[in-house]
């Protein structure tokens, strides 16, 4: 089966990261199919919203690390991880989110317009854990939803954040029952559906500017900081030791 599958239906697109046995961890196959189907998406004048989810109770587990030892990379010019982070569409964006949205899955979260998740579900950005830093959108987007302290100590210690917690410092939407949130979020969808859709789009790209919510500028200045992270000794020495399941050894280099 498909690595993305995709439902349009009743002016909403159910996108589905399809690696359960992976716990939906992004390759570059990944980020291909997750690219065409936002394209489809925003293509189609008969769709006004669309929801993002992952199959097998994850939402997503962020970059396949044994993909990324291999030299992959699981971005795509222009538009970032996933082909989602740096280009989001233009029209809303749901994040359905069960389980764990966890590095580069927390990132493509973030990514939304809203995020509807169940009570048990979590969001971390670990990167710092492996030697590695959350590029794809998750060191600039979370101190706009989150307040200061809470954004830098999740990104710095890497540890993660409940649903419960994200839900009362404002980063989730809707909270539900653990195998609702996709439930949740077609209703939501529904709601936004009804409306005009040139109306719909023209709205979220007004407060999404507003908010300076995918500001290119920031993404290339981000990058004279990390780029030298990804290509050090450590960032490979992270991936190794995850897939070894072993404690990282940090040169510093």
């Amino acid at each position: 089966m498909s690595v993305v599958l995709t439902d349009f239906a009743d002016g909403v697109a159910v996108i589905t990261l399809n690696r359960p046995e992976a716990r939906n961890a992004v390759d570059l196959e990944v980020a291909k199919a997750l690219a065409a189907a936002v394209d489809e998406f925003e293509a189609r004048p008969d769709l006004t919203i669309a929801i993002l989810t992952g199959a097998g109770g994850t939402f997503c587990a962020g970059m396949d690390l044994k993909a990324f030892t291999r030299g992959e990379r699981p971005s795509l010019p222009g538009r970032g991880f996933g082909g989602l982070t740096e280009a989001p569409p233009t029209k809303p964006l749901v994040a359905a989110v069960e389980g764990w949205a966890l590095a580069g899955g927390c990132e493509l979260a973030l990514s939304a317009d809203l995020i509807v998740a169940a009570r048990d579900a979590k969001f971390g950005l670990p990167e710092v854990k492996r030697g590695l830093a959350a590029a794809a959108g998750g060191l600039l987007r979370l101190p706009k939803v989150l307040p200061y302290p809470i954004a830098m100590e999740m990104a710095i210690t890497g540890d993660p954040l409940t649903a419960e917690a994200a839900h009362a410092h404002g980063l989730v939407n809707h909270l539900t029952e653990p195998g609702d949130a996709l439930a949740t979020a077609r209703a939501l969808a529904a709601r936004v559906a009804a409306n005009g859709p040139l109306a719909v789009r023209a709205t979220k790209q007004v407060v999404a500017m507003s908010a300076r919510y995918t500001d290119p500028d920031a993404f290339a200045a981000q990058r004279q900081y990390l780029d030298s992270v990804f290509a050090s000794e450590d960032a490979q020495e992270g991936a190794r030791a995850f897939a070894e399941k072993r404690s990282p050894v940090w040169s510093g280099r």
